[in-house]
Parts: C-alpha cells; structure tokens; sequence
C-alpha cells in the first residue's frame, strides 16, 4: 500500500556469536522504495530489545570497530554488574541502550532517505547470547 500513511515492517536479522555493528541502510532504503513510493515523511527505526541500539555511524572507514571499542571502554564486560544472568559482563548489554538507543527517526525525502554523505543507520548488538534480533521500520508519510 504505498499511498498509506503509515506503514510498517519487521527485519529478521542473525546477528551470530559475536559482538556487532550491523550496516541496514540498505534495508532501510528497500523499504522505502515500497513504502514511501516517492513521498515525504519520516522513517523510525526500532529494535524491540532490552540489549542492543541504533546508530547513526559511518561504517567501513574503522567507525563501526571504533564504536565497539567506545563501548568496551564505558561498558566493560566484566562482573561489575548486578544484572548477572547470561555470558559473563552481560550485565553491561542491558545498559547498552542508555548509551546508544534502540530507536531513531529519520527524514525522507522524496520517497529517499536523507542521510549525509557518511552516515548509515546501523543495529549495535553487544549481546553474545541473543544472535537473533527484530527491527521495526515504520514509514510515515
């Protein structure tokens, strides 16, 4: 229905055994070419998890691994935690979203999502013991 309001839709993504910035600009764009079909309106991207986020980051260029490194620093996975269930240092995956929410809402333009030149909207999942993860984009015209 691309002369919808709202419209919405939910990725599937496996995220594996690993720490992880995953780059889904181009799911987000996939989506907007059925769902804006040429129109303005603003995209919200949001995973429904107590332990991971969205980020709007430069990938590709070291970004990502910086990001990942930035979060080792203020959230070290150690035993500090009173959130003790899961891998060890779990406890920091549940304070993840203080720092790196798990929701952002974009412009888009012309059906087109208006990123700068540099940016892509990007899951962070810190979770080692949930390899799978839902986002929601929702399209409002």
């Amino acid at each position: 229905m691309p002369d919808a309001a709202f419209t919405t839709r939910v990725l599937n993504l496996a995220t594996g055994p690993t720490e992880r910035v995953a780059d889904i600009t181009g799911d987000c764009e996939s989506f907007l070419r059925e769902a804006a079909a040429g129109r303005d309106g603003l995209l919200n991207v949001f995973v429904p998890h107590a332990t991971a986020g969205i980020a709007i980051i430069e990938t590709g260029a070291g970004s990502d691994d910086d990001l990942l490194s930035a979060l080792h620093t203020l959230l070290p996975a150690d035993d500090r935690w009173q959130h003790r269930h899961g891998s060890p240092g779990h406890g920091r995956d549940h304070v993840l979203p203080a720092f790196v929410p798990p929701h952002a809402t974009l412009p888009v333009i012309g059906g087109r999502l208006e990123l700068g030149t540099w940016q892509s909207v990007c899951l962070v999942d810190t979770n080692r013991d949930n390899p799978d993860r839902r986002v929601r984009l929702s399209f409002l015209g």
